[in-house]
This record gives structure tokens, sequence and C-alpha cells, in this order.
């Protein structure tokens, strides 16, 4: 199991990277849009986490040249929680959106949620994830 975390902010990516390490995946993290187009075309996740406002190339970018080429489930977290925002997320082709700071609790239920329908499966590696 690969998780992609796509996120400008470091101590971001840091953060994610040690929550979700928790757990017998892999991770991979990108503090860059182009960064994080790059690691998907080659490792393939199965899951991206990816940030909305990035200076780069921002979240929507990111996540319509990611709807190019692949599939996988990707989950849009910002800071910025409105209902045109959410609906800008979802229209560029996220399958999901969660406010910042996210309770780790709700994280993993979104994920999981994700990966069933992707998959068919709940991946061992969350189902823990409802005891943090």
């Amino acid at each position: 199991m690969k998780v992609l975390l796509i996120d400008d902010d470091p101590a971001t990516t840091d953060m994610l990277e040690i929550l979700v390490q928790a757990y017998p995946c892999t991770v991979l993290s990108a503090n860059s849009g182009e960064e994080g187009l790059q690691l998907a075309r080659d490792e393939k996740p199965d899951m991206i986490l990816l940030d909305l406002m990035m200076l780069d190339m921002d979240g929507l970018d990111t996540c319509k040249a990611l709807r190019k080429f692949t599939k996988t489930p990707i989950l849009m977290l910002s800071a910025l929680y409105t209902p045109a925002m959410v609906a800008k997320a979802l229209d560029s082709g996220a399958d999901d959106y969660l406010p910042k700071p996210v309770p780790s609790k709700v994280l993993f239920a979104h994920m999981n949620s994700l990966l069933r329908r992707s998959n068919d499966q709940t991946p061992e590696f969350l189902t823990a994830g409802a005891n943090i």
C-alpha cells in the first residue's frame, strides 16, 4: 500500500507522514505539484492526499493533471472550507475534501471510504485507524 502526500509545506507533509507511517504502508512525500505529479507517475500510489493551496501549482491544477493519467483516489485537504471551494475541488477531480486541521480518526475514516470504493475492500492498515 502506497500513500502519496502532496503539500508545499514540509511541516505538514512531515506530520502526515508520521501519522500515516504508524501503519504498514509506504509513504511518499512531495512538496510541489510538479514533484507530486512525477511521483504519482513513477510510483503509482494507492491514495493521494493533496493540499489545495500551493505556490507553484495549486491543488486544483495538480488534481486536474493527475486525472489525465490516474484514477487513484484523491483526498483534498485545505484550510479553506467553503461550499464553493469544495465544489471546485470535486469538479477538478478530487474524490473527497476535508478541512485542515483534520482529526486523525476522521482522516482515516475518509481514506477507508475512498479505498473501499476503489478496491472493494478495506485495507488492513487503515482498519487500525479507528483506534487512534
